[in-house]
């Protein structure tokens, strides 16, 4: 059973950063797949970014220049630095897990999921 434990969230103002984490627990980190997804009050889930076993990487147009992504494999750790967020950056921030990604974008493709950090950016 694999664990994510994000952490990293808060409030935040316009302009500013902030870097979100991702541990993960259970078993052998180092072939997974891992994606970050958000979702806002009334609005669905919807894709950040992700990295691959490989540490090819992708993001949503929405976050492209803002956000990095990036994962030690040592530590079994995802992070998500994010930088000029915006008031509508603010959701609950989830990272997912799965050995076997082919859609990397898509929610379905990702066995496990942690339980989420709010991020509110206040304008």
């Amino acid at each position: 059973q694999v664990q994510l434990v994000e952490s990293g969230g808060g409030l935040v103002q316009a302009g500013g950063s902030l870097r979100l984490s991702c541990a993960a627990s259970g078993r052998t980190f180092r072939r997974d797949a891992m994606g970050w997804f958000r979702q806002a009050p009334g609005k669905e889930r919807e894709f950040v970014g992700a990295v691959t076993w490989s540490g090819s990487t992708y993001y949503a147009d929405s976050v492209k220049g803002r956000f990095t992504i990036s994962r030690d494999n040592a530590k079994s750790t995802v992070y998500l630095q994010m930088k000029s967020l915006k008031p509508e950056d603010t959701a609950v921030y989830t990272c997912a897990a799965s050995t076997l990604v082919v859609r990397p974008t898509i929610p379905t493709e990702y066995d496990y999921w942690g339980q989420g950090t709010q991020v509110t950016v206040s304008s």
